[in-house]
């Protein structure tokens, strides 16, 4: 075969291979938007998200020195200063992941990124992504938790803190969880089973969450609380109604529920609204 036949042979192949390959994955837009989600399963994308759904931070009440704390926290950060990765854990529906993205809109230039659960194996994807980029972001994946069999949660430690790269330098970590240790009960007595020292599957349990500096619980909201949450909301959309009759029927509501939290509260003041014709703006 000549070296010219060769050749030939080899651009053929090479144009073949070329076909096969996927589509290079187009670099981000950060103008686009100022929210994105991140899509492993397209390649490792970000997608814009023209609208956040979210309310504001002054209508989220009960909450005060949590959000005081994760404000504070993320001013810093958006300034350039040292800040923490949060968690915050706790009861449902007490509003964790609807005050980072309260808290978000109050930053000026701040990106946020979701990221979905079953997605955290791709985080170190995403953070080389966003590492060169010329803005600050903070990373939430909400509803945290990592059940029995799951080995992702090994590269969500080495990537918040004990990498060789570490933790980009203009990226954030928030978390949302039940779990205050985001590990399951069973997920570490299964360790402990197997464990040469089976204190080493409570030390694994444990230093995922140290990971995390700033820790924000959340919990079961008293009757004062909940009340508190349907006013803030009620003003925050200037729903016209009574004092009297929206107490009444906002602890009826939550007595039909058999819970009071912040989902609940708002799950009423969207039925109230309704019925009062008042239209809600996120």
């Amino acid at each position: 075969m000549t070296n010219d036949a060769l050749t030939d042979r080899l651009d053929r192949l090479i144009a073949i291979m070329e076909r096969m390959a996927p589509p290079a994955t187009p670099a981000p837009d950060f103008d686009s938007a100022d929210a994105f989600l991140w899509q492993a399963e397209a390649g490792g994308r970000l997608m814009p998200v023209p609208k956040v759904s979210r309310v504001g931070l002054g209508a989220l009440k009960g909450i005060d020195s949590n959000r005081d704390l994760l404000l504070e926290n993320t001013r810093r950060f958006a300034k350039g200063l040292p800040a923490n990765n949060a968690l915050l854990w706790g009861a449902r529906g007490m509003g964790k992941s609807s005050l980072v993205k309260a808290v978000h809109a109050e930053i000026d230039g701040l990106k946020l990124v979701e990221i979905h659960r079953e997605d955290i194996a791709a985080l170190p994807a995403l953070m080389s992504v966003l590492r060169p980029a010329p803005y600050r972001f903070v990373i939430l994946c909400d509803d945290l938790s990592f059940d029995a069999g799951e080995t992702s949660y090994k590269s969500l430690k080495a990537v918040l803190d004990g990498g060789i790269e570490g933790r980009p330098e203009n990226v954030l970590f928030y978390a949302t969880s039940n779990r205050r240790h985001i590990l399951s009960r069973e997920m570490v007595e299964n360790e402990r089973g197997t464990a040469i020292n089976p204190g080493d599957a409570v030390e694994e349990k444990v230093s995922l969450s140290d990971r995390f500096g700033l820790w924000l619980g959340f919990h079961r909201c008293t009757q004062d609380d909940y009340l508190a949450m349907v006013n803030g909301y009620v003003a925050a959309f200037s729903i016209p109604v009574e004092a009297d009759e929206l107490r009444r029927d906002a602890l009826e509501w939550a007595t039909t529920r058999g819970s009071r939290s912040g989902r609940v509260a708002w799950q009423y003041v969207q039925d109230l609204a309704g019925r009062t014709g008042t239209s809600i703006q996120l």
